[in-house]
């Protein structure tokens, strides 16, 4: 099995001494600003300091032209705390409309960020969703990055209403504070929209595949690629399956750029 150290990290990058502040909005679909050492102590923060619990979004191209047409995933993201920019597409489109991002924050480095979090803390963990034995190998994984690391439980779950309220009592049970859920979008999204206050947990962060590369089921794009933006050129070549669903996340790039030229022009 891979080490899970290439798809977490235990530091966080300084980032830009002085990051954009607030929210842009990206083709109707919003996105955090914030460095993400900035994103991480927002999470610290609403576990410390109580109150709502935080939800956070890892969007993507293709989240956003999803989010378009579907409003209950619309809703879900933009009633979410924390959206951090995960897609390099994300974070080309916002330099290109104007509202640059402080920097690109891959979900599976910031669940990361926060395993480390939690670790620190004596915080457990929860990890819900992906494939058979996904979540155990992926748990067993973080602790061994994140020595001393508490996971709450690993469960491979469902997303089906009608046992959401058994799976909530599951993490409550646990302490977790922390609740990644790995449904895949936007089920996940609106799992964590729908149950986050029920499970007791108080930061929920959707992960998508993250539980996958963790585990060592997926291999992780080399770090030159991720620097260029060119993660997905590796993906495709691995799993061409998602052929179809690129080309459906296609269209955010000619919009972003008819967006651009709208824009110069008026």
């Amino acid at each position: 099995m891979p080490r899970a150290g290439d798809s977490s990290t235990t530091s966080i990058p300084a980032g830009p001494a002085s990051p954009p502040p607030g929210r842009a909005e990206l083709l109707g679909v919003p996105v955090d600003r914030r460095s993400r050492r900035e994103a991480l102590a927002l999470c610290e923060s609403a576990i410390l300091e109580g109150g709502e619990p935080l939800q956070v979004v890892t969007l993507n191209p293709e989240m956003v032209m999803q989010a378009r047409r579907q409003p209950e995933l619309s809703r879900a993201i933009r009633n979410s705390a924390l959206i951090l920019p995960d897609g390099a597409g994300v974070a080309w489109a916002c330099r290109r409309l104007g509202s640059p991002v402080a920097e690109r924050i891959a979900g599976v480095d910031f669940l990361g960020d926060l395993a480390d979090m939690a670790r620190a803390h004596n915080w457990p963990i929860f990890l819900l969703g992906a494939g058979p034995g996904v979540a155990e190998a992926a748990a067993t994984a973080l602790q061994r990055d994140h020595p001393g690391l508490r996971i709450g439980g690993a469960l491979e779950g469902s997303a089906r209403a009608d046992q959401a309220q058994a799976i909530c009592a599951l993490v409550r049970e646990s302490g977790a504070q922390v609740l990644a859920v790995a449904f895949g979008v936007p089920k996940q999204e609106l799992w964590l929209s729908s149950n986050l206050s029920q499970s007791g947990a108080r930061v929920g962060i959707g992960v998508g595949g993250s539980l996958d590369y963790l585990a060592g089921r997926v291999p992780r794009a080399p770090r030159v690629l991720r620097r260029l933006g060119l993660e997905w050129t590796f993906r495709l070549v691995r799993q061409p399956w998602r052929l179809p669903r690129m080309v459906r996340g296609a269209p955010f790039f000619w919009e972003t750029l008819w967006e651009t030229g709208k824009r110069s022009r008026s």
